[in-house]
């Protein structure tokens, strides 16, 4: 069969010979891209479908939300004194939480680390509780908080809690997965407890990372926080809520601004410190 007698799905799929110097003929492996193309094309149409996405809504309608956006600036100074308590709030909630979380993931980080503990049903039911967490969207969290606690920060806090202890739990075992075991050897060698050792020789080693991954959870959980007003959490995003109900742009743009600088600010000075952890 010569080339023009080839069906296309031969010519793009089936293998290619070609001759060897020692007169043998070997196959060129067919590229999987056009199929792999093919399948994105695919999944693209269907959640097209699925979705309800039109373009042609979004050609007419897409200029509103610039319009929105100019409607915020200038932005309405006066109601900056406003945004200082709710401010406050919100980073409140984003430092307790992301402390509470980070610190009581630690016990669950080493029952999940395959060098520290050899029971396989421990391991197990570790991994998933934690995967069980990372799941759990924070939104969901704080609206199940809101019904627990009632309203206000106490239910951002909880949320924040939740998403930090899943996320550094996560990251924190996937670490002691990769440290060095010699020293923790040696230490249980000298006839130090399992605690001990692990104190003494795997936490210095994956302390600076720890710390640093829990500070970059920090500067998230901020922007976190501030969207947990929706559901009655507190914080910047009750008034952020409250203001787009009633169209007061201005005053959302004022509120945007505090929150732009102050996450900036925040991310400035985590980047500094863990740089000098690394």
């Amino acid at each position: 069969m010569n080339t023009s007698e080839m069906s296309l799905f031969d010519k793009i799929f089936k293998p290619k010979p070609y001759q060897l110097p020692n007169g043998k003929v070997s196959y060129e492996r067919a590229s999987r891209t056009p199929l792999i193309l093919l399948l994105l094309l695919i999944m693209t149409v269907i959640s097209v479908k699925v979705t309800g996405f039109s373009f042609e809504t979004l050609v007419k309608r897409g200029h509103e939300f610039f319009t929105i956006l100019f409607a915020m600036f200038p932005p309405k100074w006066s109601y900056l004194n406003s945004v200082w308590g709710p401010l406050f709030d919100t980073i409140k909630m984003s430092l307790l939480g992301s402390f509470i979380g980070s610190v009581l993931c630690v016990p669950f980080a080493v029952l999940a680390a395959n060098n520290i503990v050899k029971n396989k049903l421990v391991l197990a039911v570790t991994k998933v509780f934690l995967s069980i967490m990372r799941t759990l969207p924070t939104l969901v969290t704080a609206l199940i908080a809101t019904y627990i606690f009632g309203l206000g920060t106490l239910a951002g806090t909880t949320a924040i809690a939740v998403f930090t202890f899943a996320y550094v739990g996560k990251q924190l075992y996937e670490i002691i997965d990769t440290v060095d075991m010699g020293a923790y050897e040696a230490c249980e060698a000298m006839g130090l407890s399992k605690p001990q050792a692990l104190w003494r020789s795997v936490m210095p080693q994956v302390l600076p990372t720890y710390l640093s991954t829990s500070l970059y959870c920090f500067e998230g959980n901020v922007r976190y926080a501030a969207i947990l007003g929706y559901v009655g959490a507190g914080g910047l995003g009750l008034i952020l809520n409250e203001k787009i109900g009633w169209r007061e742009y201005s005053s959302v743009g004022m509120i945007l601004i505090v929150l732009f600088f102050t996450v900036v600010l925040i991310e400035y000075i985590s980047h500094y410190i863990r740089s000098k952890l690394t």
